[in-house]
């Protein structure tokens, strides 16, 4: 399951912070945690995007990924939360860097604000992303949008939850490709972007239509609630997809990697989804 591979990406920068032991009967409590951090997150960043233009922003990996004083509040209030209620477990957020080594055996994979630039510019396609993993991959896991107040939770192991809703099963609800909406988000690196572009005008002509709302915690929920068919997305950390992988694979869709990203999808659509990704990718590489 690729929810293995983001525990592996999570080890690689904690990992003294992950170890097995972690029994499914703890993943409850953690997620009531989850649920709270993202709360109190959502609440602050809410208030401030209500407010207006944030002040203070700058940029990190380019010139067009933005991080602002909101990212850095809400990673805060999610910190200090942690911090008194689970203080041994293992940190990786998105924002200044933060790994932290825990002795539990748990580590929060965290993303303050996911969709920075939709925040910034007053869209409300944005969210807080929250999970917990062990060395088996993300324990529990919540993406938590303000706005339009939806919570999706779920445990590992378990059906996963959207405002007390149980999200039906979606493994074998494969569309014909041709009927298929997709949804993608773009890397923040020029020549990543060029590949994208190039993916996307392969598929486009052979699926219903591509959405790309900018927030892939908030893209990885709504597939697997059935407002996408599927979701694909290249070069995403960990903090993008922990808690949304475990969303989609808990309604039973596939997950595979692509490009040190993922395509989630039910099983018969991800396979001629994977064979026409590995297409544009060969053809790319050619040289001209």
């Amino acid at each position: 399951m690729r929810g293995a591979a983001v525990a592996a990406d999570i080890a690689g920068g904690c990992r003294e912070g992950i170890r097995p032991g972690v029994s499914e009967v703890d993943a409850g409590a953690l997620l009531a945690v989850a649920c709270d951090a993202a709360a109190a997150a959502g609440a602050l960043l809410r208030a401030r995007f209500e407010a207006g233009p944030e002040a203070h922003v700058s940029s990190k990996s380019t010139p067009t990924d933005p991080v602002s004083d909101a990212d850095r509040e809400s990673q805060r209030a999610i910190r200090r939360l942690l911090a008194e209620r689970r203080p041994h477990d293992g940190l990786l957020a998105e924002e200044d860097g933060a790994r932290e080594r825990g002795s539990s055996g748990l580590v929060w994979v965290v993303d303050p604000l996911d969709g920075t630039v939709n925040f910034l510019y007053g869209i409300p396609q944005w969210c807080v992303s929250i999970a917990v993993a062990d060395e088996q991959g993300t324990l529990a896991g919540v993406v938590h949008d303000p706005i339009a107040a939806e919570t999706f939770t779920a445990v590992r192991g378990g059906r996963p939850w959207r405002n007390g809703t149980q999200l039906a099963h979606r493994g074998d609800r494969s569309p014909q490709l041709e009927q298929s909406l997709l949804a993608t988000g773009f890397s923040y690196d020029a020549a990543l972007r060029a590949k994208h572009g190039a993916l996307v005008a392969e598929l486009l002509p052979r699926v219903r239509d591509i959405r790309r709302f900018g927030a892939a915690a908030l893209d990885l929920a709504w597939t697997a609630m059935g407002r996408y068919d599927a979701f694909y997305e290249r070069a995403l950390k960990p903090w993008d997809s922990a808690a949304g992988l475990l969303i989609c694979e808990c309604v039973g869709l596939s997950a595979s990697e692509i490009d040190g990203g993922l395509l989630v999808a039910p099983t018969a659509l991800a396979q001629e989804l994977e064979a026409l990704i590995a297409a544009s990718a060969a053809a790319w590489q050619e040289p001209a």
